[in-house]
């Protein structure tokens, strides 16, 4: 489950799971151990770009993974919610600086797009340091993230 949800995508999680657009997808940017904003400070930026501005840094050697299939949306209403379930990510013969988190994003057009049209959703705490392995990021057993 994601250590938290970015202000500016509460309430549109399901829409960006769901990609609906026709250019859209989501991203998944490592960041860089060293650096790392706190979770307090992340969640308020509003696009890729000015997190990056920050003091956070894109772990840029792994690269990010970019997701154009639709996630799984569950509702349920039992518990008033909506689970999203999403694969887990792997980077082969991985290198560069030590990671700390891994963000989900959502771009809107990623024909035309910039970091500063790309929307950060959620931020994971995703901890190792890459020597040469090939390395997977488990997404949580109940899923990617839930709204409720």
């Amino acid at each position: 489950m994601s250590d938290f949800v970015f202000n500016n995508a509460k309430g549109r999680i399901r829409t960006f799971a769901e990609l609906a657009g026709s250019n859209d997808a989501l991203i998944v940017v490592p960041l860089e151990a060293s650096g790392l904003e706190a979770d307090g400070t992340l969640k308020d930026y509003d696009d890729l770009a000015s997190l990056l501005a920050g003091a956070s840094n894109e772990q840029t050697s792994l690269g990010r993974k970019t997701i154009t299939t639709p996630l799984t949306v569950t509702i349920d209403d039992t518990n008033d919610r909506v689970d999203i379930d999403a694969p887990d990510q792997v980077w082969t013969a991985t290198s560069g600086n030590a990671v700390g988190a891994l963000l989900w994003c959502y771009d809107g057009d990623t024909t035309a797009g910039t970091d500063a049209n790309i929307i950060p959703v959620s931020k994971h705490d995703f901890s190792f340091t890459p020597d040469g392995t090939d390395v997977t990021a488990v997404v949580n057993s109940s899923g990617l993230l839930r709204a409720q």
